[in-house]
């Protein structure tokens, strides 16, 4: 019997349309109780006990048999083994992957400023990288070296000294593809470390994982809790959710490419959600048949099928007009636009993690290799917030150098603004330097 797959069908033109949009896209985030009462309890643990929690942690959830804390440090020579031992492929692909995405980053990087008034006084920005900054790496089967370029270079184009990585190896599976991109990436400290436990070294610092300014790096329901408890102790990146994309076609892309970007997030996990917007209903029929044809032929098939039950949609609209406010409202991580003139829509994008233009430019190569970041935010959250960048790991100083002039001028303003609020020392001091 064929088992074909089950897709939900929306049309705007519905009564209830708004309703069923809401509930495709509402998605809990990490706010199960049990679970932070149980990271809770790793963070305060691995705070007071440092490595010898760490190592616990890591003996009962990877299932790894470590009595010191040495067998969980991977040195640079083992990077660097890892990098060399790839067959010729895999290193020129991970290569050609980290230099695309450095070269892309290294646009991002501010520079500080100054600037001078008439009567000497000046003003400015000052820009300076974290001093050291902890990425999370999922590790094992579900392991992704491009993880570690995305997160990596653009803290190293920011001129961050010290980049530490903490990827689990459960059962002792040891990704060396992970390991060859830690050292290109030019990541200073790995450690086989995961989970909450991970977060908390970072955060707190143990004898052996040093504190880090900032956390940055997707990982499960148990990282993402704990980068969240931990958060105002560091900085990090974001509380991502499922992977998602949405497709805008005109119906004119082969209904095979378009079904196969939707599985390609799919497959991600059995949360990811992927949505076809068209305002060809014949097409839409098209790729689902085409959904339903290719499905089978995933490794990873059983999961795709789970997430296009639960989370996927087709969505017809009767317009562009219609498709761009739902664009907008939907506020994807991912945005194809695959129609003819995909520069004609850019202008009306106001919410999108990443845009992909054109036919020709599927998501998929942005995950790997076209350069931009793919740590980008989720769950509608790209209506105030934007992909992972040099920015990240940069630090905005304001610099404000007065004249004698500029402080007379500056502390008769002051003064009367101080005095307003009733705070009679900003007052006085403002007002020492008057200069009559």
């Amino acid at each position: 019997m064929k088992n074909t797959v089950t897709i939900r069908r929306l049309t705007i033109q519905d009564a209830d349309f708004s309703t069923q949009l809401n509930s495709l896209l509402a998605w809990e985030s990490v706010n199960d109780h049990q679970l932070q009462q149980t990271v809770s309890d790793i963070l305060a643990r691995v705070k007071q006990q440092g490595d010898s929690a760490v190592l616990d942690y890591t003996r009962r959830f990877d299932q790894v048999t470590a009595s010191q804390f040495s067998a969980l440090t991977i040195l640079p020579e083992q990077l660097l083994a890892a990098y060399e031992g790839l067959g010729d492929e895999q290193r020129e692909a991970l290569s050609v992957a980290a230099e695309r995405v450095r070269y892309y980053h290294q646009k991002q990087v501010q520079v500080s400023w100054q600037y001078q008034e008439v009567d000497g006084t000046i003003l400015g920005q000052q820009i300076t990288p974290l001093d050291r900054v902890g990425i999370y790496v999922p590790g094992g089967k579900a392991s992704y070296p491009s993880s570690v370029l995305m997160n990596a270079i653009p803290a190293k184009v920011a001129g961050v000294a010290e980049v530490i990585m903490c990827v689990p190896t459960p059962r002792g599976e040891v990704n060396q593809l992970v390991l060859a991109a830690a050292y290109l990436a030019g990541v200073d400290k790995v450690f086989t470390v995961g989970g909450a436990q991970a977060v908390a070294a970072l955060a707190y610092g143990t004898e052996s994982i040093p504190k880090v300014d900032k956390i940055v790096g997707p990982g499960n329901s148990y990282v993402a809790t704990a980068k969240r408890l931990v958060f105002g102790q560091v900085g990090i990146d974001m509380i991502a959710g499922p992977s998602e994309i949405l497709i805008y076609c005109d119906g004119k892309t082969s209904p095979d490419w378009i079904a196969m970007d939707l599985l390609s997030q799919a497959e991600h996990d059995e949360e990811a959600q992927a949505i076809l917007i068209s305002h060809d209903g014949t097409y839409l029929d098209a790729v689902e048949a085409s959904l339903d044809k290719l499905l089978p032929s995933l490794e990873r098939a059983n999961i795709a099928r789970v997430s296009l039950s639960n989370r996927a949609a087709l969505i017809q609209v009767e317009s562009e007009q219609q498709a761009l406010e739902l664009i907008n409202r939907i506020a994807p991580e991912h945005l194809e636009l695959s129609v003819e003139n995909p520069e004609a829509l850019l202008p009306h994008i106001r919410h999108a993690g990443a845009i992909f233009m054109g036919r020709f430019t599927p998501e998929a190569l942005g995950d790997y290799c076209a350069g931009p970041n793919h740590v980008l935010p989720t769950s509608g959250t790209a209506r105030f917030s934007s992909p992972l960048g040099v920015y990240d790991f940069q630090k905005r100083s304001s610099v404000i150098y007065c004249s004698a002039q500029g402080a007379d001028h500056l502390a008769r303003v002051a003064s009367v603004l101080a005095r307003g609020e009733s705070l009679t020392a900003h007052a006085r001091s403002a007002e020492y330097r008057f200069q009559d």
